[in-house]
């Protein structure tokens, strides 16, 4: 086992250490036999920075537990590295500190849903921008979740200490410990929030709440084991109210309001997007019954059915469907519609009354084959995309000539 040094001191940057073994396959690594390279482990997510022997820098590009030893990948083994001999290690500090406040505003944050609701934290997740931790409950109300952030920013601000204990499991059964870890172990790591939370971790973590800095619920959803709370803190809390800010600001220019009255400004634009969307439903519905009346007007009839093959340039394939619709349905008409759209993607629409012989679905893949578009439908009604507005002519007049 590997002596993990970030365990008695997470603000540890710089170590010398001996290489232990040299993973070449399937991914270059390096075993050392100690470290202050933290491991993807207990929802935290793995230090980087690098390693330097013999003149070679070596960049630490992930770091995982496996049969309890720390393996430290590498972009690439320089040659000549060899088991014994001595590295210099470094850590990127500025990921160790943003994950030393996730973690320690993680454990705040859990111990204030426990306190006020009783909500244990079933799982929790570092992510590269937001943190979330699963609470043990089927619901919790918006008024819960700002109680908890108020409580935990409260400990934040009040800068209790934070200190690591090594205790035997025997004894921390009797610590009242928060949670214990799923696998015993004969020696725990504590980390103790002074008068606030007690727990199992092996993560890195504060000296003190100050170092926290805010701690920010983004949102909250409900999944399968209960309650997702999503949070950020310190650092990434600041770059998500700024851009926070910058969004609503932006927002609140384009609405021509202030920040605050964004949301109703938003939400007034949407009906009248509504509203705008069933003028244009409606107008469209009118002008293709005014269409369809004029086309069954126009068109003769003939085998005892109205053929209306039509190509409309400056239509689209929404306004096509209802047109043929409108001409397959109209009251006491029996009618095949072959209708061509050239607006925005062209497309083509074949369409007969119910009863007719024809097979629109089998026509319209007989005419894509060929032509190399795609497409389908039903007996009664078929769509399918072409090349290029130019086609729906010559489409529709091959079709036509098949109906005829």
């Amino acid at each position: 086992m590997n002596d993990r040094l970030y365990y008695a001191d997470p603000l540890l940057s710089e170590f010398d250490a001996q290489v232990s073994e040299i993973q070449a396959a399937p991914r270059p690594a390096i075993i050392l036999e100690r470290t202050a390279f933290y491991p993807t482990s207990g929802g935290q997510v793995f230090d980087t920075g690098w390693l330097e022997a013999n003149g070679a820098r070596m960049r630490v590009v992930e770091v995982a537990e496996q049969d309890d030893r720390i393996l430290h990948y590498l972009e690439s083994v320089p040659g000549g590295l060899a088991p014994g001999a001595q590295v210099h290690g470094s850590i990127d500090l500025p990921r160790r500190r943003d994950h030393m406040q996730q973690h320690s505003g993680q454990h705040v944050l859990s111990a204030a849903f426990i306190r006020l609701f009783e909500m244990p934290t079933v799982s929790f997740h570092m992510g590269d921008e937001v943190c979330t931790i699963d609470l043990g409950t089927k619901t919790a109300s918006a008024e819960q979740v700002e109680d908890a952030e108020d409580l935990a920013n409260q400990v934040v601000m009040e800068d209790r200490r934070v200190d690591i204990r090594f205790v035997s499991l025997e004894e921390a059964r009797g610590l009242g410990l928060r949670k214990l870890p799923p696998v015993e172990r004969e020696q725990l790591r504590l980390i103790d929030i002074r008068d606030f939370d007690l727990t199992a971790c092996g993560g890195t973590h504060v000296r003190s709440t100050g170092q926290i800095g805010a701690i920010l619920v983004r949102k909250t959803e409900k999944v399968r084991q209960g309650v997702r709370v999503e949070f950020v803190c310190g650092g990434r809390a600041l770059a998500a109210v700024r851009r926070d800010r910058l969004a609503l600001n932006e927002a609140a220019s384009v609405l021509s309001a202030h920040i605050w009255e964004v949301p109703q400004q938003v939400r007034k634009t949407q009906e009248e997007a509504r509203a705008a969307r069933k003028l244009r439903s409606e107008s469209l519905n009118e002008l293709a019954e005014l269409h369809a009346a004029r086309l069954l007007q126009e068109t003769p009839e003939g085998n005892g059915f109205q053929l209306v093959a039509r190509a409309f340039p400056d239509r689209d394939l929404e306004f096509i469907k209802l047109l043929a619709q409108k001409l397959i349905r109209w009251e006491g008409k029996r009618a095949v519609a072959l209708l061509g759209a050239g607006e925005g993607s062209p497309a083509l629409v074949f369409a007969q009354t119910a009863g007719l012989p024809f097979d629109m679905g089998a026509l319209m893949k007989e005419y894509l084959a060929a032509s190399g578009g795609r497409g389908g439908g039903t007996r009664d009604m078929a769509q399918g995309g072409v090349a290029g507005a130019e086609t729906l002519k010559s489409a529709l007049e091959r079709v036509e000539a098949k109906i005829k």
